[in-house]
């Protein structure tokens, strides 16, 4: 899979999905610190997720935009949706995407909704099963989206032209 630069891509406004606080309690008392998941894209395919953990808020931002950019993917998307239908699993969490017709809209819980926006889908239908932990609800949206094949590519893969594969 090809690294993809984050300068190169015009990034639209990050979405931060959670912030957390958390705390270690020591004998001096509770000393808390910050997580927090940030999810950004371009809007046309490409989408990127990351967490950070600072000790204040706006440094676990910073943090988590910055490792979502390093680690951006490809999306092939059709017409505002994807290809075909696919579950995604990250530990407990699993997450249906289905493609949906025009005018639908983004029909999904708001961890899936932020991937979902910042990719460029326009109209989708989701449900999340299992655990509705945010970073593995949208750590299973980003492993269902990697596995997404496009038509050309599956018929390169498989040598045929592409009417052949949607006998």
């Amino acid at each position: 899979m090809a690294i993809i630069n984050p300068a190169e891509l015009d990034l639209k406004e990050e979405t931060i999905v959670k912030i957390r606080r958390v705390a270690k309690v020591n004998a001096l008392g509770k000393r808390f610190r910050f997580s927090a998941i940030a999810v950004v894209g371009d809007g046309h395919g490409h989408v990127g997720v990351g967490v950070g953990k600072a000790g204040e808020v706006i440094l676990a931002i910073t943090k988590a935009k910055e490792s979502a950019k390093q680690s951006l993917i490809r999306v092939p998307l059709l017409n505002g949706t994807i290809p075909h239908k696919i579950i995604g699993k990250h530990g407990s969490s699993k997450v249906l995407l289905k493609p949906a017709s025009t005018g639908t809209g983004i029909i999904a819980g708001a961890n899936v909704r932020a991937v979902m926006e910042q990719v460029g889908v326009t109209d989708i239908l989701t449900k999340s099963i299992g655990s509705n932990n945010a970073m593995n609800v949208v750590k299973a949206t980003i492993s269902a989206l990697e596995n997404l094949h496009d038509a050309v590519s599956v018929a390169n893969r498989r040598g045929i032209t592409i009417p052949e594969i949607f006998k």
